[in-house]
């Protein structure tokens, strides 16, 4: 059974490898093994709690997936959606995603991915996020960036 939960910095060496893991298929769609999730360092990651809000998922006490977010002003931005290959298409990444949309003073939400990664673009889009800007960053790479805004209550 899923379970969703805030992460702790003690959950952060497994976010690390799943992270690591997940963006494998990125880093092949692109033939780019250099890409900042791939970099990241174990200190990088737990000096990230201190600003972001970690989600996890788990099944069976392992985590599957997670996603964090940073809160600015009157919104927030959402990074680093990744759920395990063996548990993708379950509606993992959409839970997750409906659980970080959590802070009450954002008005917007804004995530990125590659031009080339369909399914990212396509459960974004799917959740109502809308594409506002592309930013080219090498010959290879040119980022999407996609917006979504709260529900007004």
């Amino acid at each position: 059974m899923l379970k969703l939960d805030p992460a702790q910095v003690q959950d952060a060496k497994k976010i690390l490898e799943l992270q690591k893991l997940a963006y494998m298929s990125e880093a092949a769609i692109y033939d780019d093994y250099s890409i900042p999730p791939l970099k990241q360092t174990l200190e990088e990651i737990r000096a990230q709690f201190k600003d972001h809000t970690f989600l996890k998922a788990t099944v069976k006490g392992e985590i599957v997936g997670s996603v964090r977010a940073r809160n600015y002003a009157d919104g927030c931005y959402i990074r680093r959606l990744i759920v395990h290959p063996d548990f993708q298409n379950q509606g993992i990444g959409t839970r997750l995603m409906g659980e970080i949309e959590i802070f009450e003073t954002a008005s917007r939400y804004e995530i990125f991915t590659g031009f080339r990664s369909e399914r990212n673009l396509h459960l974004y889009r799917k959740l109502g996020y809308r594409e506002f800007r592309r930013e080219s960053v090498n010959e290879r790479l040119t980022l999407v960036f996609l917006e979504k805004y709260a529900a007004a209550e």
